[in-house]
């Protein structure tokens, strides 16, 4: 398949999924990356109220502090955008959880579901070299793990609807969260970065 066929089909997946209205509590319209006909794929969580208002994801304080981690390996935040699909687990602003906790409320297993299959559509589109899941939701999608220290800093084969591909988890950039910041976070942070920056598919296309 040429790259032009790739390039139309993620263009015409990306109209379809404009029009999702299945899952009722989710406020959109859903978000999405440009349609990069990339080996590299980055999974988010879901996008919040900022990203619904500008259109695109990680495009508020979470993503200063993401792109802020890539550009440590020789990526800025416009070659970034240009060079990898981005996705996410579900598309739409969850909405807030409660008063007390003043975070997002977490997706429902249906709503996971529902979404799921936009996720899979653009698997099997692109069929990537390497998935880079982000936070714990991203990551839960392709692998059972206890605790942040099982998965960051280390690469997985992991195989999505016949599809082999290396996963390297990150944590989520939230700026509620000190997990990064501190150690033994920080330091496997840096390791997981320095996996990715050694992926033959980040070389490739970065």
């Amino acid at each position: 398949m040429t790259k032009l066929n790739i390039t139309a089909q993620l263009k015409a997946h990306q109209s379809k999924l404009k029009l999702c209205t299945a899952c009722g509590d989710m406020q959109g319209p859903p978000v999405h990356g440009k349609p990069i006909n990339s080996s590299i794929m980055l999974i988010g969580q879901a996008p919040g109220p900022r990203e619904i208002d500008i259109k695109k994801p990680f495009a508020w304080t979470a993503g200063k502090t993401l792109f802020s981690w890539f550009e440590q390996i020789g990526c800025d935040e416009i070659q970034f955008r240009n060079s990898v699909y981005m996705t996410a687990v579900c598309r739409c602003f969850p909405g807030k959880a409660n008063a007390k906790s003043g975070g997002d409320r977490v997706p429902s297993k249906i709503e996971i579901q529902q979404c799921q299959t936009w996720l899979h559509a653009e698997i099997n589109i692109l069929n990537p070299k390497l998935i880079i899941p982000v936070g714990k939701l991203a990551i839960s999608q392709f692998r059972t793990f206890k605790k942040l220290t099982d998965v960051i800093g280390s690469s997985f084969n992991i195989k999505i609807n016949e599809h082999k591909t290396k996963m390297i988890p990150l944590p989520h950039p939230s700026g509620v969260s000190t997990w990064f910041r501190t150690e033994p976070g920080k330091s496997l942070l840096l390791k997981a970065l320095s996996k990715i920056k050694a992926n033959s598919a980040w070389k490739n296309n970065i």
